[in-house]
């Protein structure tokens, strides 16, 4: 943990209001980012993993006045707790599959994208899902923290307890091997 870090996550643990706001400004864009690329859209929008995002940081600042510096990133901290948030919400909508109703019809066009759009994405994300399956959790991992959320190398080697240079490395065996899983899948018109 940097120097400017360390006081940060100390302040905000000692309840500074200032420290505390600045402390979620600073993890809060990748959280966000970290459990929309874990948990994707729901009915075309974002909103369970802005949910659990918000659960994430809400249980940091819970956890803030026990947590040790024992020489690892905060954000390490926060991202194994984000892991865990994320695999309850996967586990919750097992449970609870069902579909939502329309309560009314809307009287103007959706500047939304169109049916077509939305299936072309959905699909792209389902096989890329797909592909993401079939990497080891590690390398899994390595790929949604530096490709979708975009953390350094450091900080993800604090997450999992890797050297930034392992980190890289196995980023580089990750992203070939999904090249090589992916061939021409995600060129190909779906039938």
């Amino acid at each position: 943990m940097t120097a400017s870090e360390a006081e940060l996550v100390s302040r905000a643990a000692r309840s500074d209001p200032v420290a505390t706001a600045a402390l979620l400004a600073r993890l809060r864009p990748g959280i966000v980012r970290y459990c929309r690329a874990h948990l994707g859209r729901v009915g075309g929008a974002y909103t369970t993993a802005d949910d659990v995002a918000q659960e994430v940081c809400l249980a940091m600042l819970r956890a803030l006045p026990r947590f040790r510096d024992e020489g690892r990133p905060f954000s390490a901290f926060v991202y194994r707790i984000a892991a865990n948030k994320v695999a309850d919400a996967q586990r919750a909508a097992m449970r609870h599959l069902v579909l939502a109703p329309v309560e009314t019809v809307p009287d103007r066009a959706d500047a939304a994208p169109g049916p077509e759009q939305q299936a072309v994405t959905t699909d792209d994300a389902r096989r890329l899902s797909l592909l993401l399956g079939q990497l080891s959790p590690t390398h899994r991992e390595i790929v949604v923290l530096r490709v979708a959320v975009g953390l350094p190398a450091e900080e993800v080697g604090g997450v999992l307890g890797m050297s930034a240079a392992a980190v890289r490395m196995a980023q580089s065996r990750a992203l070939a091997q999904l090249r090589t899983l992916a061939g021409d899948t995600l060129d190909e018109v779906p039938a």
